[in-house]
């Protein structure tokens, strides 16, 4: 199994979780083995842990049982973004108790994807899941920054990129990397191909066919069904 998770510790036994690449990209998703171990080592040792982001996202339910282990675990999280966290991985930053942010970092929330199949009572129902996955992600943004619920929802309808700046203002992030200054200043957005981003996400995201990797069937459609 190939994790995107790993764990270091420091001779003062500190301990740092690094969360790198896609989320749950080779597992996960309808295994009870996966979860458990990162639970696990997760709840190996005591004490406060340093969590370094760099993830383009990924499957949402990982995500979501991710930042409830670390909602839940006793000490103090600081979550420190040094790269991007977009999609999925925005959930898990939330989760911390400081979250800071690199100058040069990026955040993004955007709505979820899936891919459905069917007739028109299966769309309506591929609709109806978008929805209520929707509001379960709004309710960690709303829990972290004090945003409005409308506010959220209209920033992940637009795929909203954030830079350190605009993250701090908003709430999804409490102090900046590197920096003790006590006031930061405004600055532009960075400028984005959206389409270039969006393909590049989609293409590290979505499984392979079911056939090249000999999935079965009715996991390969449900892993497309929670993909975010």
């Amino acid at each position: 199994m190939k994790k995107f998770w790993n764990w270091i510790k420091n001779e003062d036994e500190q301990r740092t979780l690094y969360l790198n690449g896609a989320i749950a990209e080779e597992s996960w998703f309808d295994d009870d083995v996966t979860p458990q171990q990162f639970k696990n080592e997760l709840m190996s040792g005591q004490g406060d842990i340093d969590i370094w982001i760099n993830s383009p996202g990924g499957d949402c339910i990982a995500a979501s049982q991710i930042y409830n282990m670390l909602m839940d675990y006793k000490g103090n999280v600081t979550v420190k973004i040094d790269g991007i966290a977009a999609s999925a991985a925005s959930v898990i930053a939330m989760a911390g108790t400081t979250v800071k942010v690199s100058p040069t970092s990026l955040m993004m929330i955007h709505n979820p994807l899936t891919v459905a199949i069917g007739d028109s009572a299966e769309m309506k129902k591929a609709i109806q899941m978008l929805d209520e996955v929707k509001e379960s992600i709004i309710n960690a943004y709303e829990l972290k920054t004090g945003q409005t619920r409308e506010k959220l929802s209209k920033l992940m309808d637009g795929e909203t990129w954030l830079n350190a700046n605009k993250a701090l203002e908003l709430g999804f992030a409490d102090e900046m990397l590197f920096d003790e200054r006590e006031v930061y200043e405004n600055v532009e957005n960075y400028s984005f191909s959206r389409q270039a981003v969006t393909n590049s996400l989609i293409e590290k995201l979505i499984p392979k066919p079911q056939k090249e990797v000999g999935i079965p069937v009715d996991i390969f459609e449900k892993r497309l069904n929670l993909i975010k």
